[in-house]
């Protein structure tokens, strides 16, 4: 149970990061840059999703 809530966490910190650097990018004037960095956020979650969906074999 213990490894499943840190892959959580590592999932929800990594979206975390992506979302504050695509804000960094955006209002230091890379805006395109930022967007692009930006779209990682949902893509990131759906990844942790996918992979948290799968049976335990535990």
């Amino acid at each position: 149970m213990r490894r499943i809530n840190m892959a959580k966490i590592g999932f929800v910190i990594a979206a975390a990061a992506s979302f504050l650097f695509s804000v960094y990018l955006w209002f230091t004037g890379s805006r395109e840059e930022g967007l692009f960095v930006g779209i990682w956020v949902p893509s990131i979650l759906s990844f942790g999703a996918l992979v948290l969906s799968g049976k335990s074999h535990a």
